[in-house]
C-alpha cells in the first residue's frame, strides 16, 4: 500500500502543488492584510491540494491513450497499469467532495462559484484536443488560486486578486508551451493541438517569452492597483529575472534543460512571489 501510494503520488507530480499554493497564499495574506486566520489557512489549503489532485487525476484518466502513445509519457502509471482507471476515477471523485467541502467551510460565494472552478478544472484536460490555446486554459485553471484564495477570506471584489490571477495565467501558459516543444513532432502525429505544434519551435519560445512579459506586466499592475511597497516590485524583479533565466537556458534546436525550466525555476518563481508578499506586508507593518 505505501508503494502504491508513492506510485499515486508520483503520477500527479504531488510536489508540484508547490507551484499554485504560494499565489493563494499571496491572495489570502493581502485579503486579510496580514496573517489570516488557522481557520481560513487551513481550508484554503485543503482547496488547493484537492482542486490540483481532482485535476492532475482526471488529467491522467483523460491522457491515458495519449500517454500510452507518447514514448515521452508511456511510463505513467495508467498505461504501466500501475494505477487503475476506476482507482483515479474514484480518487477523482474524492478530491472533488473536498474540495467543494472546502469552499463551503470558506464561505457561500466560494461555496456558488465552487461548480465552475470544478468545470475549469477538469475540462482543461480536454482542451488539446480542439485549440492551441490550451495552455492558457491550463494557465486558467492555476490562475484562479489567487481569486479563489482572497474570496475565501474576504468575498468582496479588489483588483489585486484577478491582477494577480492574471500573472500566474500568463506565467503558467508560457511555461507550459516551453514544456509542450518537448512533443511537437508527437503532437503534430496525432492531432494534438498545442502552440509548438502549431507554430514551430521557434514562434512558440516567442510566444511563451510575450506570455511571460505580460505576466511581470499584471504583476505590476497588481502592486500600483493596490498601492504595495518596493519590497513586491522587489520581487516582481526577482521574478522578472527567473523567467529571463528560464527562456535563456532553452533554445529552439536545443530543448535538454526544458525540464530545469519548467519545474525548478518556477518553483522559485512561486517562492520568490510569496517572500514579496510577505516582505511588503511585514514593510508595512502587517506582520
Amino acid at each position: 500500500m505505501p508503494a502504491r501510494i508513492i506510485t499515486y503520488l508520483e503520477m500527479i507530480k504531488f510536489q508540484h502543488s508547490l507551484f499554485a499554493l504560494p499565489w493563494a497564499f499571496v491572495g489570502a495574506f493581502y485579503a486579510a492584510r496580514g496573517v489570516p486566520g488557522g481557520r481560513e489557512i487551513l481550508w484554503i489549503l485543503a482547496a488547493m491540494v484537492s482542486a490540483r489532485t481532482a485535476a492532475m487525476t482526471f488529467n491522467r484518466i483523460a491522457d491515458a491513450k495519449i500517454d500510452a502513445a507518447n514514448p515521452r509519457t508511456e511510463d505513467r502509471a495508467i498505461p504501466r497499469g500501475l494505477v487503475s482507471v476506476p482507482f483515479a476515477a474514484a480518487v477523482t471523485a474524492l478530491a472533488i467532495a473536498a474540495f467543494v467541502l472546502s469552499a463551503a467551510m470558506l464561505n457561500r460565494l466560494c461555496l456558488a462559484l465552487a461548480p465552475a472552478a470544478i468545470a475549469v478544472l477538469l475540462g482543461y484536460s480536454y482542451t488539446k484536443r480542439f485549440t492551441p490555446l490550451c495552455h492558457f486554459a491550463l494557465g486558467l485553471s492555476l490562475g484562479m488560486a489567487p481569486v479563489g484564495a482572497w474570496l475565501g477570506v474576504r468575498p468582496e471584489w479588489h483588483p489585486l486578486p484577478p491582477l494577480v490571477g492574471t500573472a500566474v495565467l500568463f506565467w503558467i501558459a508560457g511555461a507550459d508551451i516551453l514544456y509542450a516543444c518537448e512533443d511537437v513532432e508527437f503532437d503534430r502525429a496525432h492531432g494534438i493541438r498545442s502552440i509548438p505544434a502549431s507554430l514551430g519551435i521557434p514562434r512558440a519560445l516567442l510566444v511563451a517569452r510575450l506570455s511571460h512579459v505580460a505576466a511581470v506586466g499584471a504583476l505590476v499592475a497588481a502592486g500600483l492597483a493596490a498601492r504595495l511597497g518596493v519590497v513586491f516590485y522587489a520581487g516582481t524583479a526577482a521574478v522578472a529575472a527567473l523567467l529571463a533565466y528560464e527562456h535563456a537556458i532553452v533554445k529552439p534546436d536545443d530543448l535538454r534543460r526544458v525540464n530545469r525550466a519548467f519545474f525548478h525555476v518556477n518553483a522559485v518563481v512561486s517562492a520568490a512571489v510569496f517572500v514579496a508578499c510577505l516582505g511588503d506586508l511585514w514593510q508595512r507593518g502587517r506582520l
